[in-house]
């Protein structure tokens, strides 16, 4: 089996994931900017976790072969404090030329605040002015719906952005039609205890089919595996489904919306 891991905060995760995820197949990993497990003090603390993603753990992955990508931003859960986002968002365009840089992410909204959607909105207008991809976070829980509407609405407020250049991840059954029909991408988290369990996934891929959908395993600070995505795989095919079908969404389908990006290519 191959399969690309689009989502996966490798930060927080020890080398013998890296193993784990090459044996079972992974092709890449990309790693959108996240949490830290605690609060950061000052945009200092960000640039050197900027150069973390884009010079460090690229050369742990490569150790096993294995191509690593990121995405930059300040995340939602840090974005309440608008005046440490704006100088986090001003150190950004300096790393967006690096050979590993897919774009920005991931944005969105934790608690759906005001402040947080103005952060949001200075990320947009970051990624329209330098053309770059977009990753976002939709909340979590019963802030879901509302987040995801209000992502939405601001995204669709920028006419430089491109609904094809969007991914919104964390996707679950009550917000990944509304996802689809704007033109984005939608991804589903596959957590063993929360965001969207595996059997979930493939109920919403049975209804929605595999067109702009993909898995992934975040597989960050909290409880998550690291191969959920080749499990789920797994578990698509006891449920039927076919292995190009299964090939498409755990493998072609990330291919075809990373690959947006020119910077992002696979060994041959």
């Amino acid at each position: 089996m191959r399969y690309i891991e689009p989502h996966g905060h490798m930060v927080s995760r020890t080398t013998d994931d890296y193993l784990d995820m090459v044996t079972a197949g992974c092709a890449a990993v990309c790693e959108p900017a996240f949490w830290a497990g605690f609060d950061r003090s000052s945009a200092d603390g960000f640039h050197d976790y900027f150069c973390q993603l884009t010079e460090h753990e690229p050369r742990r992955a490569a150790r096993y072969g294995l191509p690593h990508y990121c995405w930059l931003c300040i995340n939602p859960k840090e974005s309440e404090d608008v005046k440490l986002a704006e100088d986090v968002i001003a150190l950004i365009p300096q790393f967006l030329d690096r050979p590993t840089v897919l774009g920005i992410g991931e944005i969105g909204l934790n608690k759906n605040s005001r402040n947080e959607v103005k952060v949001l909105e200075q990320h947009v207008d970051l990624a329209a002015r330098h053309d770059q991809l977009i990753l976002v976070h939709t909340p979590h829980l019963e802030d879901k719906l509302k987040g995801t509407r209000l992502i939405l609405d601001v995204i669709k407020s920028d006419s430089r952005i491109r609904p094809g250049r969007v991914l919104i991840d964390h996707v679950e059954e009550h917000t990944v039609k509304s996802v689809l029909d704007r033109g984005h991408w939608a991804g589903m988290t596959l957590y063993p205890i929360s965001k969207c369990t595996p059997a979930r996934a493939i109920d919403i891929l049975d209804v929605y089919g595999g067109e702009r959908l993909w898995m992934n395993s975040a597989c960050d600070w909290g409880e998550s595996v690291p191969l959920a995505v080749p499990r789920t795989a797994f578990e698509m095919r006891r449920r039927g489904w076919s292995a190009e079908a299964v090939d498409r969404v755990v493998f072609q389908n990330p291919v075809r919306f990373l690959s947006q990006c020119p910077k992002f290519k696979l060994p041959e």
